[in-house]
């Protein structure tokens, strides 16, 4: 009904371009609390998944206010529909993670947790040990009804692109 109301009060794509960056927000904010209060490290492709998010809250918060102050309507939608590519790109990721996961596939390089050997050097020590490596992308840290971090996000990514493909095609 809020919904309603804004679109109704001449502010097509407010409540949408809100309920994005809300979204966004909610869900890179989970990922952060898991990774900061839970002591959840992430692996590189878990930090990877978050750049659509860090990217996408900024455009949604823009159309929000592009929306409030009645600037054009193409603009809001377009960014609007930024944001739901993002979000798509964001569930492909996902996919790809959770692919990883289950072992359908390799992952990046960047996601062995192959030691480097210890330094003989003691002047590097300092270096090696700030050198911290995430773990390893094979493994997944937590598993909530049957579905990792990951998979998670292909879910909330989905719901945040449907929220805002519905959006860019609303009329007003």
């Amino acid at each position: 009904m809020a919904a309603e109301t804004l679109a109704a009060s001449g502010r097509p794509g407010f409540a949408t371009a809100v309920v994005l960056t809300l979204g966004m927000a909610a869900t890179v904010g989970s990922a952060l609390a898991f990774e900061h209060i839970g002591g959840y490290i992430p692996c590189a492709l878990c930090l990877l998944q978050r750049q659509p998010y860090y990217y996408g809250i900024p455009i949604a918060a823009i159309a929000a206010v592009n929306a409030a102050i009645g600037g054009p309507k193409w603009l809001t939608r377009a960014l609007i529909g930024v944001v739901g590519l993002m979000m798509i790109v964001g569930a492909g990721m996902g996919v790809f993670h959770s692919g990883v996961e289950w072992h359908f596939w390799e992952g990046p390089a960047t996601c062995s947790t192959s030691v480097n050997g210890v330094t003989q050097d003691a002047g590097n020590l300092l270096n090696d040990l700030n050198a911290v490596k995430g773990p390893s992308c094979t493994d997944a840290a937590l598993r909530v009804l049957g579905l990792s971090f990951a998979g998670w996000n292909v879910i909330a990514s989905l719901i945040l692109a449907a929220i805002a493909i519905r959006g860019v095609r609303a009329r007003g």
